[in-house]
């Protein structure tokens, strides 16, 4: 198959039926990297397309997982211990290729990915948009997910994310900015910077990073 065209396969859970579309890599890949969507929206995001178009020409298959409430229609992400369950379920379709498998997601799927990390054996976990707390209340932090993931960990956040900027997560943690980016990456036009360019920062760090890991 050539590289990033796609295939779709369905996996049964116990939430319900995921969907994973796979990005096949150019040979020899590396690693897989899973990733999935977050409570507001699926893989269309823009920085889970833009890691589709730009990881598998380096070697990196991508998975992008659709969790079953996604997939059955449902405008409700059920609650964490349904999206875990639903997560470790379609893990060893993952893992089939037989390659190193980086658990991946934007927010809630960022947040799945460090609750499963260890217990899944993942070779590392992707944390885009990682929402640290809720939007104005930096008193409910969620830290302890994302430390306790026990795995090498790369955040990448906005520099505007109400859910956490940059300079609010603790010390030694290994994080890439977008500069002006907003939870879902949005940049405002008066930061003079296209989505093309934005993407590509977020795309470069996550390369860099796997390469230092996998490369």
């Amino acid at each position: 198959m050539s590289t990033g065209a796609k295939e779709t396969e369905t996996v049964g859970t116990p939430a319900g039926e995921a969907r994973i579309t796979w990005h096949r890599a150019a040979t020899p890949a590396r690693a897989v990297v899973a990733v999935s969507h977050g409570a507001g929206g699926g893989i269309e995001a823009r920085d889970l397309r833009a890691l589709a178009a730009a990881l598998p020409a380096r070697g990196y298959p991508v998975a992008l997982v659709e969790q079953p409430w996604r997939v059955a229609g449902k405008k409700m992400a059920p609650a964490p211990k349904t999206l875990d369950a639903a997560w470790t379920a379609l893990w060893p379709a993952l893992e089939k290729p037989g390659l190193p498998v980086v658990a991946g997601g934007r927010s809630a799927g960022a947040r799945v990915a460090c609750r499963t990390a260890r217990e899944l054996g993942a070779g590392a976990v992707l944390a885009l948009s990682f929402p640290l707390h809720p939007p104005g209340r930096p008193e409910k932090s969620r830290v302890e997910e994302l430390t306790g993931a026990g795995v090498p960990t790369l955040v990448v956040q906005g520099g505007r994310d109400p859910f956490g900027r940059p300079d609010e997560f603790p010390p030694g943690t290994e994080l890439a900015e977008v500069p002006h980016g907003d939870h879902g990456f949005a940049v405002p036009k008066k930061a003079g910077v296209d989505e093309a360019a934005t993407m590509a920062v977020l795309t470069d760090a996550v390369l860099a990073w796997l390469d230092g890991l996998f490369g």
